[in-house]
């Protein structure tokens, strides 16, 4: 079959999983009474505006998007094991995505930024040289923060069930039957995984930034936020290709280091977590119709 499929992502969550096809997303969690708790949400309409078709700033929108749908999966799904029924929603879910997203441009690009200028200030490197050490500082502490908390035994069990996504996905893109035992033989990795993405983007900025002049403190600072939106439009489109070609030798060379890197963000599920897993992928395929166009998703 020539049929094209679409192309669905998901997401850890605390004892589950988040599934986000084109009409809809799935939540499925494994309750403290050891119930599979399904609860489902629709898409916003974003995902059926002209806005998602267009190259580089659909990658920003649906990141975006993508970064509320999963604060709010993580919410529910850790309500779920404490028996809460707050939800994190409209003026307080972006307060918190800002607030998150603030501490992560701050440790992962500002921090770097500084070093670099200090390297460029006190040991009279030129402003490439100083531009290359953050971009390799970035990419240091990018593996390092992802290696330190995977080290924590809930965030490990998290792994878990992100390995049960890509799984679960792999699994079906190979027209596989979705039964634990079978889903269980796929890889852990994927090429769409929001650790590619991440990757991607600080590589990308490497080059991107070594580009740069040398520039006061203030303006480097500056420059390093307001060109977040274009690296990341630029990585959004070059994962989608590069999940678009895999046949081809020259891009599963490109992957392999993304790949590589999800050894630190995944682990090997248990049946129970895969169970969970395609709980979440089928209950998002039946918000789905029949035939599918689908926006280009990136399993967080």
């Amino acid at each position: 079959m020539n049929e094209k499929l679409p192309t669905y992502g998901g997401q850890a969550v605390i004892e589950g999983v988040m599934m986000r096809g084109a009409q809809g997303m799935a939540i499925a969690m494994r309750a403290p009474n050891q119930e599979i708790v399904i609860e489902t949400e629709p898409l916003s309409g974003i995902y059926k505006s002209k806005i998602i078709k267009i190259p580089f700033l659909r990658g920003i929108v649906a990141l975006w998007d993508a970064l509320g749908l999963g604060i709010r999966a993580l919410t529910l799904s850790a309500n779920v094991q404490t028996g809460e029924e707050e939800k994190l929603e409209g003026p307080q879910l972006y307060l918190t995505l800002g607030i998150s997203l603030s501490l992560g441009i701050a440790l992962f690009f500002l921090l770097p930024a500084g070093i670099g200028q200090l390297s460029e200030h006190f040991l009279s490197w030129n402003a490439w040289w100083s531009n290359l050490l953050e971009g390799i500082i970035r990419l240091i502490l990018l593996i390092g923060y992802i290696w330190l908390i995977g080290r924590v035994p809930d965030v490990s069990r998290v792994f878990a069930y992100h390995g049960a996504e890509h799984k679960t996905i792999n699994a079906f893109e190979d027209g596989a039957e979705l039964t634990p035992q079978q889903v269980s033989r796929y890889p852990l990795e994927h090429a769409r995984c929001g650790t590619a993405f991440l990757l991607t983007l600080v590589v990308f900025s490497i080059f991107f930034f070594s580009l740069f002049g040398s520039l006061p403190v203030g303006l480097r600072l500056i420059s390093r936020v307001i060109f977040i939106p274009v690296l990341a439009g630029i990585a959004y489109e070059y994962i989608r290709w590069t999940a678009n070609h895999l046949s081809s030798p020259l891009v599963r060379l490109l992957v392999k280091p993304s790949l590589a890197l999800q050894r630190l963000t995944t682990r090997e599920p248990s049946l129970d977590m895969l169970e969970v897993s395609i709980a979440a992928f089928q209950a998002m395929r039946s918000q789905e119709k029949p035939v599918l166009v689908t926006a280009p998703a990136i399993n967080l």
